[in-house]
C-alpha cells in the first residue's frame, strides 16, 4: 500500500490469563470511515457519526475489545493518549480525537475488564503489519458455537486478512481485522448439509442469547466517500453471512467499520467484492486459532 500518508498500525493488549483483551487499530490523519450494525445487541461508541448524514468525516483509531459494554471504557485511554499526540477533529477548544469502539460479550466472574489503561497499552504496541491473530487481543476470549449449548462452545479468535487486486491505477488492498465471537458456528458446509437432508435440530432456546457478538474493522487504499465506506461495511456483512451460520442473531451485536486511506481511484464496487472476501478469509482463520501471530 502507498504509504503516502502513513501506514496504518494495530496493536493488541491480551490479559495475562488469556481470557479477554483489546485490539486497536489505529490510521493517518484524514482517513474517511463508517460502519454498519447487523445484529440484534450491540455495544459500541461514537458509532453514530458514521452515518453517512453526519458532520465529521474522519476517524483517527478503531478499537475493538471484549468485556462487553464494560469494555467500552478502552476507547478512553486511547481518546487521551491522541490528545497527547495533537491528534483528532479541529474545535475552537482544540483538536477532538475521533475513536469509535465496538464491544463482544466475554465476561466471567474471574476475568476482567478491559479498560482506559487497557486502550492505551493496546495504543502503544501498534505497529505496522505483520500483525498477530488468533487469541489476542479481542479475540483473546472468543468463542463461537454457542447456539448449540455451553457444551459445544469453542475457542475462536481475532483474524486478519488482506486482500489484493491489480487495477489501472495500481494495486488495490483490502484488509480485515475481526474479531469473532459468534453464537453461531464458523461454517464449513456442514450444517447446511445437515439441514438440507432434514436431519439438522436447530436450537430452540440458546443458553448465551445476548453474550456474543462478532465485531470487526475493513480498511483499503481506495478513494472512498463515507457513502462508499458505508456500502464496503454492507458488503463486509456478506462475508459474515459467507462464514457463519448463522449470522446477524438477535443474540449478536455483529457490527463493522470500514475506513479509506484515499490513495487510490478504483471503482467502489471492486473494493465491495475484496471486503466480502477479506471478512470471510479473516473470520475462517479463527477456526483453531491459536497466539502464534501468524
Amino acid at each position: 500500500m502507498d504509504d503516502s500518508r502513513g501506514p496504518v498500525r494495530l496493536g493488541h493488549w491480551t490479559d495475562p490469563g488469556g481470557a479477554t483483551g483489546c485490539t486497536v487499530v489505529l490510521f493517518p490523519e484524514g482517513c474517511v470511515a463508517s460502519g454498519e450494525v447487523r445484529g440484534g445487541a450491540p455495544a459500541t461508541r461514537e458509532f453514530a457519526l458514521l452515518d453517512p448524514r453526519r458532520m465529521v468525516q474522519q476517524v483517527d483509531a478503531v478499537v475493538l475489545t471484549g468485556g462487553s459494554a464494560f469494555g467500552l471504557s478502552t476507547a478512553h485511554g486511547v481518546v487521551e493518549a491522541l490528545v497527547e499526540q495533537d491528534r483528532g477533529f479541529e474545535t475552537r477548544a482544540g483538536r477532538v480525537p475521533i475513536v469509535v469502539a465496538m464491544a463482544l460479550f466475554d465476561l466471567a466472574d474471574d476475568v476482567p475488564r478491559p479498560g482506559p489503561d487497557e486502550g492505551r497499552l493496546a495504543l502503544q504496541a501498534a505497529a505496522e503489519a505483520p500483525w498477530p491473530s488468533g487469541r489476542v487481543g479481542a479475540g483473546a476470549g472468543a468463542t463461537v458455537g454457542k447456539w448449540r449449548g455451553a457444551d459445544h462452545r469453542v475457542p475462536a479468535g481475532i483474524g486478519i486478512e488482506t486482500v489484493r487486486a491489480a487495477t489501472p491505477n495500481g494495486e488495490l488492498q483490502v484488509t480485515a481485522a475481526i474479531a469473532v465471537n459468534a453464537i453461531g458456528d464458523i461454517d464449513d458446509g456442514s450444517t447446511v448439509a445437515e439441514v438440507l437432508a432434514g436431519d439438522h435440530v436447530p436450537p430452540t432456546a440458546p443458553e448465551e442469547l445476548g453474550e456474543n457478538t462478532t465485531i470487526g474493522v475493513i480498511w483499503t487504499n481506495a478513494i472512498l466517500d463515507k457513502v462508499g465506506c458505508r456500502q464496503v461495511a454492507e458488503s463486509g456483512h456478506d462475508g459474515f453471512g459467507r462464514a457463519l451460520l448463522p449470522a446477524h442473531t438477535s443474540g449478536d451485536g455483529d457490527a463493522l467499520v470500514a475506513v479509506s486511506t484515499a490513495e487510490l481511484d478504483v471503482p467502489v464496487a471492486t473494493v465491495r467484492l475484496l471486503a466480502t472476501v477479506a471478512v470471510e478469509s479473516a473470520i475462517r482463520s479463527c477456526q483453531n486459532p491459536d497466539a502464534s501471530g501468524r
